[in-house]
């Protein structure tokens, strides 16, 4: 790896983004920084009252997280985020170009699962099916590779590893 890369760990929720976020910045000793954090009060509490964020809410949200991806593009860094649609990841590579997405998928069950699951999350389980309706797959002029996010997060972050290192070509 000539220089520390910028990852986007991308997916609906509960595929596992800051898990594997951040044992990927761990295992490549680069900042992380939870997409979540960097949502507008306004956001949370229109996602925690069940209703799904439009593109408009989203905008801001991603103007953030592409700042920090920018003032990260020397030292790396691993960043969580849904980045759900192609537009939104082309807003996140125009502040750093370069940018790998590491695209968590698995199986609506397995996500409703999770989701029903986790404790203290802002995010009901009611918005799966919004989040999946907006996904759009990875493209081929993306950098970055779709994963099973049902695999252990420790082999994932191996692979991801291993590709990066490898300099797979966008």
């Amino acid at each position: 790896m000539p220089e520390q890369p910028i990852v986007v760990v991308m997916g609906v929720s509960g595929s596992g983004k800051s898990t594997v976020g951040r044992q990927l910045a761990a295992a490549l000793d680069i900042g992380y920084a939870e997409g979540d954090e960097f949502h507008p009060a306004a956001n949370i509490a229109k996602m925690a009252a069940g209703t799904p964020l439009t593109d408009d809410d989203r905008a801001p949200w991603l103007d953030i997280i592409a700042a920090w991806l920018a003032d990260h593009r020397e030292s790396g860094g691993v960043v969580s985020c849904s980045a759900l649609k192609h537009t939104y990841r082309d807003r996140l590579r125009a502040a750093a170009p370069g940018t790998f997405f590491l695209h968590l998928a698995a199986e609506r069950a397995e996500l409703s699962r999770r989701m029903s699951t986790r404790r203290g999350h802002f995010m009901p389980s009611t918005l799966l099916d919004s989040q999946l309706a907006d996904l759009q797959p990875l493209t081929a002029d993306e950098n970055g590779v779709t994963v099973d996010a049902t695999r252990p997060p420790s082999e994932l972050v191996e692979d991801a590893v291993a590709t990066l290192r490898a300099g797979r070509p966008a």
